[in-house]
């Protein structure tokens, strides 16, 4: 957040202020997503760039793997839910920015370089 205040080509930013609605894979009932950030920058080119980000760890960003040699944990079962919600929010945050020609992102640890 504190880069964002200090980067000139950074003309707006929020955090968390954009609800967008999903269909949950989970219980088949609207919920409501709060993407972590909303930027609005100048590009190199001069041109304006909307973008909603979304940080993630890089293991939500993957599907789970199930070792079939192995009893189906809880655990596993939990990664399965949040990796399925998380695309229906990530499916529904694409066709709200599509909508409104903005650009949707999800970075990780890789992207961050943290």
């Amino acid at each position: 957040m504190l880069w964002c205040d200090k980067n000139e080509n950074i003309l707006e930013w929020g955090s968390e202020e954009i609800i967008i609605p999903y269909r949950s894979p989970v219980d088949n009932r609207f919920h409501r997503y709060f993407p972590d950030f909303y930027v609005k920058a100048k590009t190199r080119n001069g041109t304006l760039s909307k973008n909603i980000i979304e940080i993630k760890p890089y293991a939500q960003t993957q599907q789970p793997k199930r070792n079939k040699k192995v009893k189906v944990t809880r655990s596993y079962l939990s990664e399965v839910k949040t990796f399925a919600v998380n695309q229906a929010k990530w499916k529904a945050a694409d066709e709200y920015c599509k909508d409104r020609r903005m650009n949707f992102l999800v970075l990780t640890e890789n992207e961050l370089r943290v």
